[in-house]
């Protein structure tokens, strides 16, 4: 289904409800550059590191469609499970886990206050610049102390830069690049006006420290498109 819920006059913030999961798959599909090849790319690092009874959590899980991919792309029987605090994101999950036929365990909860205990990856794709920044540390730390030895915390974050100019021209960059997937000029000023306050991206320095802060041993960036970034933090 297409991405038009922000073609007309939008009175509230962003939020996760009916009307963008009925759309998020498309919205991903043409919001976030790379976004298929980046969720690629991170199953290829997961599937090199696979076994049987390892434990995958991927925050922010919405319609499934990572964990899906995983799944289909497994030669051993890891566990799956997806954590999401919209329901109607979760309703779709399970209407597809079910088509498919796939082993996933889906929680409707919040990612501050889940148990990350005995995990071997923890996957976050956009999802940790929706949490407050105060917040934001306490959760890396309790998702590094919940990870096994070894276990890899990789998330993807929309990123701003240190020299306001350069910013503004990645901006300008990423709207052209909106534009180019059939996002009016209007549809683009409205999205950012729901999003302000909302959405609240650290720098590429700020998001290693919050990792090196929290506990991780080491931090390195696997993808880059102008202020878009994946990251690997390895306990």
């Amino acid at each position: 289904m297409k991405d038009n819920v922000f073609a007309s006059k939008i009175e509230k913030k962003f939020e996760f409800d009916e009307a963008v999961a009925s759309v998020f798959d498309d919205m991903l599909a043409r919001s976030v550059p790379f976004y298929d090849d980046v969720r690629r790319l991170i199953i290829s690092l997961i599937l090199l590191r696979e076994k049987d009874g390892k434990r995958v959590v991927d925050l922010g899980s919405s319609t499934a469609k990572f964990l899906l991919e995983l799944s289909s792309g497994m030669q051993t029987k890891m566990l799956l499970t997806g954590i999401d605090n919209s329901l109607p994101m979760l309703e779709r999950a399970r209407q597809k886990c079910l088509a498919f036929g796939a082993e996933i365990e889906l929680v409707l909860g919040d990612i501050l206050k889940y148990d990350y205990k005995q995990v071997d990856f923890v996957i976050a794709n956009y999802t940790l610049q929706f949490i407050r920044p105060m917040e934001r540390l306490k959760l890396t730390k309790k998702i590094c102390d919940g990870l096994n030895e070894e276990g890899l915390f990789i998330f993807s974050e929309k990123v701003v830069f240190a020299d306001k100019k350069l910013d503004k021209e990645m901006i300008d960059i990423y709207y052209a690049y909106k534009k180019q997937q059939g996002y009016s000029e209007y549809e683009i000023a409205q999205k950012r006006e729901a999003l302000e306050n909302i959405l609240i991206p650290f720098t590429i320095e700020e998001n290693i420290r919050m990792c090196k802060d929290a506990g991780f041993r080491s931090v390195e960036t696997i993808f880059q498109w102008a202020n878009f970034v994946t990251f690997v933090a390895k306990k």
